[in-house]
């Protein structure tokens, strides 16, 4: 045998995509796992010429599920992050965009048994102990992948999602503000560090001499910019109590902007090397609550609404993302309750990935 089958799933969840495979199918040291899920995507070239990934952040994300060990969740949800060309691979983030398509992936691998017309889904996201609670459409017990929803960054229209995102404050570093402090200034950037579904460093575009409406591709071609930023990122790491972060992908960087289309706010998020190409859904959890929370960098850009839950639509580089937000601000400050969205997700392909058995031989 000179190559070990592992069995897949290929999907799009969300605006990213990636294999999801059964989590009892892949090595259970996190060594081997790495070097497993780098020769799957084919992480180390531009292109990932020798695996499945896509040559973007967003295509090189992999999902594992298992049945849950929680009481509340149906299914354990295990995310990775693998770098396009540095043979690295993160287990300390999640992703709310990938996780769109655990759902109908838990479904499909015949982890919950799937109702006539809608199907509950409970899921834990391990790395961080978030619970979602997800809906899939679901007639006659089969999981439904056309309908009228529509996300942008994904063209067409697909079969919604809906996912309700509970405990998500301080999941990766244990509070709401990792610095204990509504604003920070690092480098003559005035920042807000906080961590909402997903631990982020969050500045007004205009501090870095930029509108904040730039495309992707001119912010990951702004090198000055991405030195600074990059800079920032790695010192406020250090005051949010996470080390080094210079090799992960955590914390995310974000940009705010006074809103031009209609939305209340834009923003610019960074995956962090590279800007993404629409929003991540965890991170538009933490930009709105950013949004919501007074003191914070985003003070005067935008009108915070009265009523909760809130709806706060996040224009992105590709487009807008509403987050429905359900929160508390009283005598103690604003403090998440939960967050909603509406995903979509398409089953791609299914069958079995290949990896040199010199690395795994699958027992």
């Amino acid at each position: 045998m000179t190559q070990t089958a592992i069995p897949f799933l290929f999907m799009r969840g969300g605006t990213s995509r990636g294999p999801y495979m059964n989590r009892a199918d892949l090595p259970d040291d996190l060594d081997t796992l790495a070097e497993v899920l780098i020769a799957i995507t084919g992480s180390g070239h531009p292109l990932n010429i020798d695996g499945i990934g896509g040559g973007a952040a967003v295509t090189t994300k992999v999902a594992m599920l298992s049945a849950s060990e929680d009481d509340w969740a149906d299914v354990d949800y295990f995310f990775a992050q693998v770098s396009v060309e540095d043979r690295l691979v993160d287990f300390k983030p999640t992703c709310g965009n990938i996780l769109s398509g655990v759902g109908p992936a838990a479904i499909e691998m015949g982890l919950v048994p799937a109702q006539d017309g809608q199907t509950p889904v409970n899921i834990h996201a391990v790395n961080t102990g978030a619970r979602v609670a997800a809906i899939v459409q679901t007639p006659g017990g089969a999981v439904d992948y056309e309908g009228t929803a529509q996300i942008d960054g994904v063209p067409g229209t697909a079969a919604p999602i809906a996912l309700q995102f509970m405990e998500t404050v301080g999941g990766v570093t244990g509070a709401f503000l990792p610095t204990g402090n509504l604003k920070d200034t690092i480098d003559g950037i005035e920042v807000t560090c906080m961590d909402v579904a997903m631990p982020m460093v969050i500045a007004r575009a205009d501090s870095f001499g930029l509108t904040g409406y730039e495309s992707a591709a001119e912010l990951d071609d702004n090198a000055a910019f991405n030195k600074r930023m990059q800079a920032i990122r790695i010192e406020a790491g250090k005051h949010m109590g996470m080390g080094d972060v210079s090799q992960s992908v955590t914390p995310k960087f974000g940009l705010l902007a006074p809103a031009r289309d209609g939305g209340t706010i834009a923003t610019r998020y960074f995956m962090p090397w590279k800007c993404h190409p629409t929003m991540a859904v965890t991170g538009a959890q933490c930009l709105a609550s950013c949004v919501l929370t007074p003191g914070s960098v985003a003070d005067g850009m935008a009108a915070r609404p009265n009523e909760t839950p809130a709806t706060i639509t996040l224009e992105h580089a590709s487009g807008q993302i509403d987050v429905v937000v359900d929160y508390d601000l009283g005598a103690s400050g604003f403090a998440v309750k939960s967050a909603g969205l509406v995903r979509t997700a398409r089953k791609l392909a299914a069958g079995s990935v290949f990896v040199p058995a010199s690395l795994w031989r699958g027992d």
